[in-house]
């Protein structure tokens, strides 16, 4: 039995109806959350948010955890117009269209992520850059939603992630560097005018690891912590010790500005949060 704190669930809703709406799903092992909007406005109507604690152990455990939420939200129980689900995990990596065959997949993890020979493996194309996500997504549960709704669509969250932070900042002159926070692991993103110069998800337990990814990658790109700009995102407040620790070394710190002011005025969500989902 799985041992998931009281309050793992945080819901945000709008008094506004929409005769057609679209669901957007993300879930990895840490958590599951869900974002129903207007299909015609785009307009987000219902945001839940549940966290597991600890985290799931496998696909399998999370994919029993995601089926008793659907049984139980009322939310979900409805039709959609369009179906978009988000796969959030470690499992992936960032392949040049250079050097990218789509009918041999397989070499482009074997240095990064462990695979099993029945591992399903597939791609994003990215919209801006031109790379492709290789990853491995978890089939157990498209196969469940696809029972569920028909055809839909999914990405990878890194594919969601970058293509939304560069088209933010394509207009910004001076580099950016991006810290989107998850639980268990950090995405770090570098960009210039609608540029990627680095991108990298890398796994922490401390806040000691979590603080020397940054400057690692701060180092690697001979950028000065005294100097450039870091912009958190996700699942990090001012009062963690995770910002805490990061104040210690890089001066200069903010959260997001969201493009969405759909949470600005909750109680359970930072406006910086959820970006990949909302803004």
């Amino acid at each position: 039995m799985i041992k998931v704190k009281q309050l793992q669930k945080k819901t945000k809703k709008t008094s506004a109806f929409a005769q057609y709406k679209n669901l957007s799903i993300q879930f990895s092992l840490d958590g599951f959350s869900f974002c129903i909007s207007n299909s015609e406005t785009k307009e987000p109507l219902i945001f839940s948010e549940y966290a597991f604690f600890p985290s799931i152990a496998s696909p399998e455990l999370l994919l029993e955890k995601i089926i008793r939420i659907f049984d139980t939200n009322k939310d979900l129980q409805q039709d959609f117009t369009k179906v978009f689900a988000i796969h959030q995990n470690s499992l992936a990596t960032l392949v040049p269209n250079k050097i990218f065959d789509r009918n041999n997949l397989v070499p482009y993890l074997k240095y990064t992520v462990k695979t099993l020979k029945t591992d399903f493996i597939t791609y994003d194309l990215h919209r801006i850059i031109a790379a492709n996500t290789v990853y491995i997504p978890y089939v157990n549960i498209n196969n469940y939603l696809f029972q569920n709704f028909g055809e839909f669509e999914y990405k990878h969250h890194s594919t969601v992630l970058i293509d939304k932070l560069l088209t933010y900042s394509e207009k910004d002159f001076e580099e950016q560097f991006f810290v989107h926070v998850s639980p268990n692991y950090l995405d770090v993103m570098v960009c210039k005018e609608g540029k990627l110069l680095f991108y990298n998800t890398f796994t922490y337990n401390t806040k000691e690891d979590f603080i020397y990814y940054i400057l690692f990658t701060a180092e690697q790109l001979q950028m000065d912590p005294n100097i450039f700009q870091l912009t958190f995102i996700g699942d990090i407040k001012k009062e963690s010790d995770l910002y805490s620790i990061t104040y210690t070394y890089v001066r200069n710190i903010h959260f997001m500005n969201p493009v969405n002011s759909f949470f600005a005025d909750s109680e359970d969500f930072s406006n910086h949060s959820n970006f990949i989902l909302i803004n």
